[in-house]
């Protein structure tokens, strides 16, 4: 196992945003958390890697108790792509070798060079290596917060809406390049997405969220046209082309 939820809620000003959130990711898995706007889920995100402190429950990821690890264990384990980056002024390259952070004692070693550099080969960002962030697209932005968390080598990977700023091209590659990750080197991945086409087709389960709770988990095959309805208020079919469910809605 390598991330348990287990009951967490969280509340905001005394309102509850979150309620007894139960759920678990296995090594090669990737989860998609779905729903509509305002239901919690970047909250979900931020109480996994202790941004936020949750009001009760457990986060555990291999076995560890997340919320009593201090930042830098944390960063060790999990890695975070949140929605929006702020671009700074240093370079491509230095922006994703500042994953490697938790890793490095005294100096950059030749192996945190290698990982770096096979991040960014990864990502098809090796002509920007040298660009300042600054002077990147967004789009590409997004790319190189992905390539910092990766470097990282974490156990767990947390995405806010990964392809929300990319275009159909990039959101192909990048959920492919997540999902192979995950299958290849067996950590959990776990992202937050609008797109439900995207989702059942790179995700292995989804968790549809519902008024700040878990309506249901299942298997990506397994979701039905009713739940969708039910999370989302819109009457849709599930259709299948190419091996891949696709979400049609009804007029």
């Amino acid at each position: 196992m390598i991330l348990d939820i287990d009951a967490i809620s969280f509340r905001y000003n005394g309102h509850p945003v979150l309620g007894d959130i139960s759920f678990a990711v296995e090594k090669s898995e990737l989860l998609a958390i779905l729903g509509p706007n305002g239901v919690g889920k970047t909250t979900l995100l931020r109480c996994i890697n202790a941004i936020l402190r949750p009001s009760k429950g457990v986060v555990r990821v291999e076995n560890r108790d997340v919320l009593s690890m201090a930042p830098m264990e944390i960063a060790r384990h999990v890695g975070y792509v949140a929605q929006q980056q702020a671009p700074g002024r240093m370079t491509v390259f230095d922006a994703v070798l500042m994953g490697r952070r938790p890793h490095i004692r005294w100096q950059v070693s030749e192996r945190d060079l290698h990982i770096v550099d096979g991040a960014i080969k990864s990502l098809n960002l090796g002509p920007l290596a040298m660009r300042y962030v600054d002077r990147i697209s967004g789009g590409e932005l997004q790319k190189v917060a992905i390539g910092r968390a990766l470097v990282q080598e974490p156990r767990l990977l947390l995405l806010d809406e990964p392809t929300s700023s990319l275009d159909l091209k990039n959101q192909i590659e990048i959920l492919s390049l997540v999902q192979r990750v995950a299958h290849e080197h067996a950590i959990g991945a776990v992202m937050t997405m609008h797109d439900l086409n995207m989702a059942l087709r790179f995700a292995d389960k989804c968790l549809f969220v519902k008024e700040g709770r878990v309506f249901q988990s299942c298997r990506t095959q397994a979701v039905k046209a009713e739940t969708i309805e039910s999370v989302y208020g819109v009457p849709v079919e599930i259709l299948h082309h190419g091996g891949y469910p696709v979400v049609i809605p009804i007029n």
